[in-house]
């Protein structure tokens, strides 16, 4: 995937086993502290990682994004994390990450996806505020947001759960 904002040579993939340390390693560059590469090992342990893609550039992983499963009136996944080299920050990757794990989400059938994170950056791909502001959750507020896939959300109220790894950050 090329688009405007990030190189040519940039390719984004499905994540694999073997990816694992320089995911961790990218997670932990991106945060600064190892709760969120921490979070995506035990979401793939778990079995909760859904879609966990990398971006690739010059051989190297830049980039990661995870999708996974939560607990919802309708078949939802979570957003999180989405990570990039700091040298890369800035310049599309996570974008990139973002736009095709959605893509990938909608064509196998899910129906949305719930984010918790800055609404300004977040806000761009389609995701709501208003549209999350029915469901119940510890993270209800103003920074959770929505997205639906598929046409509308089948239901706008309703509990929803994050995978049981969140609840260790």
């Amino acid at each position: 995937m090329v688009g405007p904002g990030y190189s040519v040579a940039m390719r984004i993939r499905p994540e694999t086993p073997a990816d694992r340390a320089a995911v961790h390693a990218v997670n932990l560059a991106a945060f600064g502290a190892p709760a969120e590469a921490d979070l995506v090992e035990r979401l793939h342990a778990d079995g909760d990682a859904v879609i966990s893609l990398v971006a690739i550039e010059d051989q190297a992983i830049v980039g990661h994004v995870m999708f996974s499963k939560m607990t919802a009136p309708f078949r939802a996944l979570g957003l999180a994390p989405v990570a990039v080299r700091p040298d890369r920050q800035g310049q599309g990757v996570g974008a990139a990450l973002i736009r095709e794990g959605l893509a990938q989400a909608a064509a196998a059938g899910w129906r949305g996806v719930f984010c918790l994170g800055n609404p300004a950056y977040y806000t761009p791909f389609g995701f709501d505020v208003a549209l999350a502001g029915g469901f119940s959750s510890p993270y209800a507020g103003p920074y959770l947001m929505a997205l639906a896939l598929n046409g509308p959300l089948p239901a706008t109220t309703g509990e929803i759960g994050y995978a049981r790894a969140f609840s260790d950050l």
